[in-house]
């Protein structure tokens, strides 16, 4: 059922968002900004404490668009080669063959991320910009499509190493589930278990479905006034002073891949200020720090742009 770019069908979403929130309860605008955030070409990371249901998501979101799936348990001995893969002598060719390693999956869950070693962490960096690996000489392309999910707890949590800029850079989105309301949580605790569930799901897309989605996506259209708008936002950031670091230009192309698929799955062909707005606080929260309030959060970051820069 594969949708032509330039028709967007909200319908197609809305079935993968109805059977994701099936599983994953009371989270809809999480896992629009995840289907977004794929639409995208991008990359996802989910910050919270253990237990609200970051790895159900991901999974939920593999089986329901079809895609192959893989877990990383990220680990303080984590090595390189347990994510990239590793040459082995076969002694019945008389020769190395390489043994890919678990990366090479369409959806790839990167979890606890940040309880592995800056080493480890760096063997996600060339998968997540260019989708290959370079190991041992060679460099192999990935499966296409290519999207990690990667999962962080809190920096103050026991045994975590903070990513670093360059890292949290390649995330287009980073977004937050939080506790569920009293309603799901009710839900939770007297319907079926997560796992019976996932293990019942059948896929509502195919993975040559979700590419066609994402060219679609690249397509949408943005007016001159709304890269005005976008570029106000980006010179807002970087006067001196308000900000550690401005977004950066990759920042930006993340805002307004965001947009365009934000307005995408909500069925037009043309992006509003209000996917900037609503996709500005996931895209900038992991990449801007106030000056003077390194610690503050990201709905106030994306609140405090949204009230100075003019709409056009």
């Amino acid at each position: 059922m594969s949708v032509p770019a330039s028709r967007p069908d909200p319908q197609i979403v809305e079935r993968a968002v109805e059977q994701v929130g099936g599983i994953v309860l009371g989270k809809a605008p999480q896992i629009r900004l995840a289907l977004a955030c794929l639409l995208a070409q991008g990359h996802l990371l989910i910050e919270d404490i253990p237990g609200v249901g970051k790895t159900t998501l991901a999974h939920a979101l593999a089986l329901t668009l079809g895609l192959q799936f893989q877990r990383i348990q990220f680990t303080s001995d984590l090595l390189p080669t347990d994510i990239l893969g590793v040459s082995i002598y076969s002694r019945s060719n008389a020769r190395l063959e390489f043994h890919p390693g678990p990366i090479f999956a369409q959806l790839v869950l990167a979890d606890e991320v940040n309880r592995a070693t800056p080493k480890s962490q760096s063997a996600l960096l060339e998968a997540m910009e260019e989708r290959q690996v370079t190991v041992e000489g060679a460099t192999r392309a990935l499966p296409r499509p290519f999207f990690v999910i990667a999962t962080q707890n809190p920096a103050h949590q026991i045994g975590t190493f903070p990513l670093p800029e360059s890292q949290l850079d390649r995330f287009l989105m980073r977004v937050q589930l939080g506790y569920p309301d009293g309603g799901a949580e009710r839900d939770l605790l007297q319907g079926i278990d997560r796992r019976e569930l996932l293990a019942r799901s059948r896929p509502a897309l195919l993975p040559d479905d979700v590419q066609s989605l994402q060219q679609g996506a690249r397509q949408v259209h943005a007016s001159d006034a709304l890269l005005d708008y976008l570029q106000a936002i980006l010179r807002y950031t970087r006067e001196p002073g308000r900000y550690v670091q401005g977004l950066s230009p990759r920042a930006g192309q993340a805002l307004l891949r965001s947009a365009q698929a934000w307005a995408y799955v909500h069925g037009r062909g043309y992006v509003l200020p209000e996917d900037v707005q609503a996709t500005l606080e996931p895209v900038v929260a992991h990449r801007l720090h106030r000056a003077r309030e390194p610690h503050a959060h990201g709905e106030d970051i994306a609140a405090e742009i949204m009230a100075e820069v003019a709409l056009p």
